[in-house]
């Protein structure tokens, strides 16, 4: 297992370490229909972050994602991060109350108008329970494919593993919450742009793409907002809307 490799490290690199929104590394084109609970959350009509369909009317993406000062809309049924597929507008996006710029690190989107179901654009189930440590999750978005590169034109998916929460923490200097989920592997990661996006494991959403140092990273995994530990309040904030 790779955790002895990821997590080593001292207290002074961690305290100096920058800590930067969640950002696809290593990974591979994926079609929209292999993925078709992924979405873009368009801020002022340019690629902001990713999404994840829920149903019909409501998506899932991190609570960084927002910004009340812009107008946001959300593209699925597409490949490719800039045309196709479906664009719908937002009505309204609700943050958890808790979210502090790290925990609780989710959100709710309410469409205003229903997304038309296919092949591509289908929703998926939340978690009711969190992969055990070692478990191999996949994660997909257009966000960059390095720390100093690009974001990609079309859906990336790479797969990463499930880590164990204890190391988790041990390798970050601010607090990894039991509302986090902790995910990585070499040379692999989700990137900026990605954040908002999905961590999913046998079919269910996991986990929404959060934070980490840097892309891929050697000793900081990827952080996620775990949806297993946070499925209550998503419920309760849906029936709200």
């Amino acid at each position: 297992m790779f955790v002895q490799w990821i997590f080593l490290i001292c207290s002074a690199t961690l305290a100096s370490s920058k800590w930067i929104p969640e950002r696809i590394v290593g990974g591979q084109s994926v079609s929209i229909k292999a993925v078709p609970w992924q979405a873009s959350l368009l801020k002022n009509g340019m690629p902001h972050c990713g999404a994840v369909i829920y149903s019909k009317k409501v998506a899932i993406t991190a609570a960084h994602c927002d910004d009340e000062t812009a107008i946001f809309s959300v593209r699925v049924g597409s490949s490719n991060r800039d045309f196709g597929g479906q664009v719908v507008n937002v009505l309204r996006i609700l943050k958890h109350r808790r979210y502090n710029g790290a925990s609780y690190d989710i959100a709710v989107i309410k469409l205003q108008t229903s997304l038309r179901m296919g092949a591509g654009v289908r929703s998926i189930p939340l978690a009711n329970s969190s992969p055990r440590p070692g478990s191999l999750v996949s994660v997909s978005g257009w966000g960059r494919t390095g720390t100093f590169k690009k974001g990609s034109n079309i859906l990336l998916e790479t797969t990463v593993t499930i880590v164990d929460q204890n190391a988790c923490r041990n390798s970050y200097y601010i607090e990894i919450t039991k509302d986090m989920i902790c995910a990585a592997a070499p040379g692999r990661d989700s990137c900026q742009g990605d954040s908002g996006g999905p961590l999913v494991f046998n079919g269910t959403l996991v986990g929404i793409v959060s934070f980490g140092d840097d892309c891929a990273h050697p000793y900081f995994p990827g952080v996620y907002a775990n949806v297993a530990e946070l499925k209550p309040w998503i419920l309760r904030t849906i029936r709200s809307l």
